[in-house]
């Protein structure tokens, strides 16, 4: 039996997901709280449901403190903070309007110790996580200017495996399988 706190502000929602959870196979409602600071005092569940814009300490702020006794699964209407959520310690995310079968497979997944991402957002942090860093960045001008990782190293101040590292790094955010194949796409992305 998984035991589960929601931390919500709207009455709705929460007793919209009380009424929805109860009595579903392998879940029980232990805690249901307007505010962050009220399930701070009493933490008995595996799984906080968590919205993240609350009254008093934002659901940010207590991802790092919840995770510390729970799997945090948050759940809101927006997916700009999925992210800050995730580096701060959230095993989940939904979007409000998530049908419960979703919700009931992401408190599953997260009391696993699984992580489980909305399907509506997974592209969209996929493609963010495929982004260059800056310092790829500077790699990747490198490597169009024709230098090689030894010489790369040389000018950026880091070993060449470092240097080898990136390189390979951009090659597979770039989808390229080689580095002339990585400048030709850089270019028509405009990354150079």
């Amino acid at each position: 039996m998984t035991r589960v706190a929601i931390v919500d502000d709207h009455p709705i929602v929460r007793e919209g997901l009380v009424a929805a959870l109860e009595g579903k196979k392998g879940i029980e409602v232990v805690g249901v709280f307007s505010r962050v600071e009220e399930a701070l005092s009493r933490r008995s569940a595996e799984v906080v449901i968590l919205d993240l814009e609350l009254p008093g300490m934002n659901g940010l702020d207590a991802i790092p403190l919840l995770s510390r006794s729970a799997a945090v699964l948050v759940l809101s209407a927006y997916g700009e903070s999925i992210e800050e959520a995730i580096r701060a310690g959230a095993k989940g995310y939904l979007l409000k309007g998530a049908p419960l079968d979703e919700i009931e497979r992401a408190i599953a997944a997260v009391a696993r110790g699984e992580s489980y991402v909305d399907p509506r957002l997974a592209s969209r942090l996929v493609t963010r996580s495929q982004r260059l860093s800056e310092r790829e960045r500077e790699v990747l001008r490198l490597v169009a200017a024709g230098q090689s990782n030894k010489q790369i190293a040389g000018k950026l101040r880091i070993s060449e495996r470092t240097a080898k590292f990136h390189v390979t790094a951009i090659l597979t955010k770039l989808g390229a399988e080689n580095r002339a194949q990585a400048v030709a796409i850089a270019a028509e992305k405009r990354l150079l």
